[in-house]
């Protein structure tokens, strides 16, 4: 496999930008959603988050090196935000020997674990279900944002607006899956020099298990490699002893590879340590 750690990266990195610095202004503002680059990394920042999600780093390591310095510049920028934490996913390749003294200077430590993956897309393998699966329109933006937030079991308000935004967007590329008139599944993936990135997928829980996912990611592959690219990258949860994640065994199954897995790194302030 000839894909490096930067395509693997930063197709989500822009992503994660793309969707937050797109946001409606009245969506930012009561969100209080701030997006910026250092270092050339993604950096994320949500004052009102729920789910303590959307304030994230992506990407570090390319642009620049991983050094104290650099971390030190992204704990600034939270701390001067009265941050309550933020999640730095760097790919293990860039971390720096120093690493574990980074991250006892700034009050870092090692959350769950992610698992990239890749798939080539000169095999692009069917899938079939009973639903409905195509494209999401722009009249279905508002249906398909409430839609991914509900699959999460994210709060909607403000979350599902931002996330409709996608659907119009031209680098991105948005699908559902219908019963009858009913959408019930909702996807999408995003284009970043030449990879695709798969960044959301949900199905309603009612739904599961009817194949709604597998189908849309096979006409998402398809339709990726149409669009020119070469690999469609992802990621999601890795499962440790007792637990199953269908969401790994779909994209397994549609023949991607794992590359790695990821950590969570998390940062919080002093005073929460």
């Amino acid at each position: 496999m000839d894909i490096s750690p930067p395509e693997v990266e930063l197709a989500e990195a822009e992503a994660m930008f793309q969707i937050q610095v797109n946001a409606p202004e009245h969506v930012r503002s009561m969100l209080g959603i701030e997006v910026t680059r250092i270092g050339g990394a993604t950096v994320t920042f949500m004052r009102d988050d729920p789910t303590r999600y959307w304030s994230k780093v992506i990407g570090l390591g390319f642009e620049q090196p991983v050094t104290r310095e650099l971390i030190g510049r992204i704990h600034d920028f939270y701390a001067s935000r009265d941050a309550s934490t933020a999640t730095l996913q760097p790919a293990p390749s860039v971390l720096p020997p120093d690493w574990a003294d980074i991250c006892a200077a700034y009050g870092i430590t090692a959350g769950s674990s992610w698992v990239k993956l890749v798939h080539d897309l000169t095999d692009v393998r069917p899938a079939e279900t009973t639903l409905r699966v195509g494209p999401a329109g722009p009249e279905h933006a508002a249906q398909w944002g409430s839609l991914l937030m509900r699959g999460f079991g994210m709060p909607e308000k403000g979350l599902a607006e931002m996330m409709a935004g996608v659907v119009t967007h031209p680098d991105f590329h948005a699908y559902g899956a219908w019963d009858g008139e009913d959408m019930v599944a909702a996807a999408d993936f995003y284009v970043y020099d030449g990879v695709a990135e798969g960044y959301g997928a949900a199905t309603l829980p009612e739904y599961r298990g009817r194949g709604a996912q597998s189908a849309i990611l096979a006409t998402a592959l398809g339709d990726a490699a149409a669009a020119g690219c070469r690999w469609f990258v992802a990621e999601t949860g890795t499962e440790t002893d007792g637990e199953h994640n269908p969401s790994l065994h779909n994209m397994l199954r549609a023949g991607f590879s794992m590359c790695y897995e990821r950590t969570n790194w998390v940062w919080r302030p002093a005073s929460d340590e």
